[in-house]
């Protein structure tokens, strides 16, 4: 079958892709190379799919059915088959088989249209909480993932560089700036193996389990960097509701407690994390996606 990238793939790559890339217009004979040799049978590319890697549901030799992703090295693919072969099921999807020097990983079938976005506010962020609890273990002797320092300085570099283009950010850019510097004058109270990226899209319906994290973008720190991704989730909810700023205080408490963080950490890494993605989306042009980013993060 033709493998052709989904839109939202397309889109995404492109606002991104440094200058001479070439991996998407690679991606259809890389897709039909990774099939071949596994001897799959393709049922269909998830569609709209991720934002950073080509998801294609198939069938093993056997029929078990299987999930295919193929991503670009900026994807940090071994890093993702390294969490996964760590947790090794425990709160996140199988890992079956990898190439990851080719961007390739075969994964444990989920249900790629069910995320916890299809339950009630609360208890979604109940099953998070749960699937965080599992997932956030001690990390590996010798590890390579990215430290929270290390990501959050290439970021926090970035963002800089946005508030010279777009002065009327300065003021949240420093004060996201301020509190991560605040935050990494202090020893965290303790470091785990991260998710990375989580929030209630990546937690997709199990057969194994109930929920499963998927498309982690693994990192190393303390876990109130995690949950600070989840904490504006549902975001556009959040900026249409009158009580929208009382709202995220008390999701940010609920969260800190119900997870045993602290809640001006979380505040903390919520702030930074929500203009980081501001000022990135203006860069890329999701202005939408930057107004309702930077409103969030001024309630904080």
């Amino acid at each position: 079958m033709a493998f052709e990238p989904p839109k939202r793939l397309v889109r995404a790559l492109g606002e991104t892709a440094p200058a001479g890339d070439d991996w998407l217009a690679r991606l259809p004979q890389a897709a039909e190379r990774a099939v071949g040799e596994r001897e799959l049978v393709v049922e269909r590319v998830q569609v709209p799919g991720g934002r950073s890697s080509l998801v294609v549901l198939v069938r093993r030799a056997d029929g078990t059915p299987a999930v295919l992703k193929l991503a670009p090295p900026r994807a940090r693919p071994d890093s993702e088959r390294a969490a996964l072969a760590h947790w090794s099921g425990r709160g996140a999807v199988g890992l079956l088989e990898a190439d990851a020097g080719a961007g390739v990983l075969l994964l444990e079938r989920l249900h790629p249209d069910v995320s916890l976005r299809s339950l009630p506010e609360a208890k979604a962020l109940l099953e998070a909480a749960g699937t965080l609890r599992r997932l956030w273990v001690e990390p590996p002797d010798g590890h390579a993932f990215e430290t929270v320092e290390d990501r959050t300085g290439r970021q926090a570099a970035a963002m800089r560089a946005g508030a010279d283009a777009h002065q009327e950010v300065a003021p949240l850019v420093d004060a996201a700036l301020a509190a991560r510097e605040e935050l990494l004058s202090v020893a965290p109270p303790s470091r785990r193996l991260l998710h990375g990226t989580f929030r209630q899209s990546k937690v997709l319906a199990g057969e194994r389990m109930h929920w499963l994290a998927v498309g982690p973008d693994p990192v190393v720190g303390e876990c109130a960097f995690d949950l600070a991704r989840l904490v504006r989730d549902r975001v556009e909810d959040l900026i249409a509701a009158p009580s929208g700023p009382s709202t995220t205080r008390r999701r940010i408490k609920r969260l800190a407690e119900s997870l045993e963080v602290d809640q001006d950490r979380l505040r903390g890494w919520t702030l930074f994390r929500a203009v980081e993605s501001g000022v990135r989306a203006r860069r890329t042009g999701r202005e939408r996606d930057a107004e309702l980013l930077l409103e969030f993060a001024a309630w904080l």
